[in-house]
């Protein structure tokens, strides 16, 4: 599973649409639908509903998206962490 995979789902969650997560990620959305059908079949469960007029959250996708959005959070915070501890080296 990788961090693509993980921001992909959690685009395509939000924005209930692949077009309109593909735009938001600057992608066309044949890569991001392979990277949401790569990481079902990773996890051996859909995530979403395709529909017509888009994708719903499966309960399968509800839980996911709670540990993406901690794992895309801790990813932000540890970037920023090491960030400022490199900072603080070449500031002394």
């Amino acid at each position: 599973m990788s961090l693509t995979h993980i921001q992909s789902f959690v685009a395509v969650a939000e924005e209930c649409h692949v077009g309109r997560a593909a735009r938001r990620l600057h992608l066309t959305q044949p890569p991001l639908s392979r990277h949401i059908l790569a990481l079902e079949d990773e996890l051996g469960a859909p995530l979403f509903e395709r529909t017509g007029r888009g994708m719903r959250l499966l309960p399968a996708g509800e839980a996911f998206l709670i540990h993406a959005r901690r794992i895309l959070a801790e990813v932000d915070a540890a970037v920023h962490t090491v960030r400022g501890v490199a900072g603080s080296r070449t500031d002394g």
